[in-house]
């Protein structure tokens, strides 16, 4: 799924989510239509990626009156690759997630 050293840096939530190897939502901020596509218990996780999103800087006056250098900071994302109840696989921000409970 991922590489052990990218795995160290993992947070603790997200690396326990690629042990048991399934995932669920964490939130209701998914689309209620997308949810539908996958298992209500228990959606596998078949990749994990870190993303890094870099950040902006804008030194126009005109663009941001009063506001010469503006900047903003990189941001690191973790995406999670999910598998749907019909084969297709999409990936998702690690935030709307959390690891499934164990299976009884």
């Amino acid at each position: 799924m991922t590489d052990r050293t990218s795995q160290a840096t993992m947070p603790a939530e997200l690396a326990a989510m690629v042990d048991c190897g399934y995932a669920i939502w964490a939130t209701d901020d998914v689309d209620e239509a997308m949810r539908a596509r996958f298992d209500s218990e228990r959606i596998p996780v078949v990749g994990v990626r870190n993303v890094r999103v870099w950040g902006l800087q804008v030194d126009d006056e005109r663009e941001l009156p009063g506001l010469e250098r503006t900047q903003m900071p990189d941001e690191e994302l973790w995406e999670v690759n999910l598998v749907a109840t019909n084969g297709s696989k999409y990936e998702f921000e690690s935030t709307l997630l959390k690891p499934a409970p164990l299976s009884q």
